[in-house]
């Protein structure tokens, strides 16, 4: 019997799971998948909770609902994982599991602590960020009482997940604002590290006046260095200042720690992989996909949906003894 592991059961994960249930032998194969979260959250849906267009409840689902009843599911935290040995080491009871073949998936998550002043007294006052459900409700919370002033979304550093939601977020701000009798009183900002807010030319040609028809400005090339939440400013490392009243911050997006741990991600801990076949250029039982890849690609459900697409093709080629298809 041959093991294929799958850490992560996030978009990727779950994809991966549901496919290769599909594709190999029962008989042959054992499938374990392990994730630390018992709860599924909807990720696109965080985006409209701020503006009260979901709540929390319909953006989450037990995770179990979307596992294949024949693969195992382990909920525990991972804390190593040792591709030397050919297997991981989990928190909970310190339980190895050994495996032939490992997809890793486990995503990125957002760090407001690595930028200084971000996450400090006045987290969840007057900053805010709407990339998890905790922080989405709280924004949302806040919007209900609001009155008006600046509103500055930042971006701090690029990759992140879904890289056009904060232009998402600034039309349904400028939109929500309109609809409450406020829009008048409120200035739209977006902070971008970016040359612009579109930067693919056929996206900038047919909509790079959009924000600016919509009355939100954009300051472009921002790289934030500090904020200061006593004078309400953010600052850049060429000291260039953006003054708030209220900041929705897309904090630094990073791999999961367990990567950094292992000694197997680049300074961000996301998992360098062969770009067009997903696997690891240093361990040839090892693939890497959605988020935690580190690949020239929008970190993005798509892009997910799209590299389970390519490595579950290449998978039972390179189980089979084909050379693997550069299709991805």
């Amino acid at each position: 019997m041959k093991n294929l592991l799958i850490l992560g059961g996030g978009t990727a994960g779950t994809m991966v799971a549901n496919r290769m249930t599909r594709l190999l032998d029962s008989n042959e194969w054992h499938i374990t998948i392990v994730d630390q979260h018992e709860t599924h959250y909807y990720q696109p849906g965080f985006l409209f909770i701020p503006f009260g267009m979901y709540s929390r409840n319909d953006v989450i689902k037990p995770r179990r609902d979307f596992i294949p009843p024949n693969v195992e599911m382990i909920m525990s935290p991972i804390e190593l994982i040792e591709p030397e040995h050919n297997r991981v080491r989990l928190s909970k009871d310190h339980r190895l599991l050994n495996y032939d073949f490992l997809v890793i998936a486990t995503g990125a998550q957002v760090h407001p602590e690595q930028t200084p002043g971000l996450k400090e007294h006045e987290w969840e006052k007057s900053i805010f960020e709407f990339y998890t459900a905790d922080g989405a409700v709280s924004l949302a919370k806040h919007l209900r009482t609001w009155q008006g002033g600046r509103m500055v979304v930042n971006v701090v550093e690029n990759p992140i997940k879904c890289p056009v939601a904060p232009l998402e977020f600034l039309m349904l701000a400028d939109w929500y604002f309109h609809e409450q009798g406020l829009r008048e009183r409120v200035e739209i900002v977006y902070a971008t590290p970016l040359p612009g807010a579109f930067t693919k030319p056929i996206a900038a040609f047919h909509l790079g006046n959009i924000l600016e028809r919509k009355g939100i400005k954009v300051i472009p090339e921002f790289l934030i260095e500090h904020v200061d939440p006593d004078a309400k400013k953010i600052v850049a490392f060429d000291e260039q200042e953006i003054d708030y009243d209220l900041l929705v911050s897309v904090p630094l997006n990073m791999g999961s720690e367990v990567i950094a741990r292992s000694g197997l991600g680049d300074d961000l801990n996301f998992v360098p992989v062969d770009k067009h076949t997903l696997v690891s250029p240093k361990h040839p039982n090892i693939f890497v996909l959605g988020d935690a890849a580190a690949l020239p690609t929008s970190k993005a459900g798509s892009v997910a949906h799209f590299s389970v697409d390519n490595f579950s093709e290449n998978f039972m080629r390179y189980i089979d003894g084909l050379e693997m298809l550069p299709s991805f």
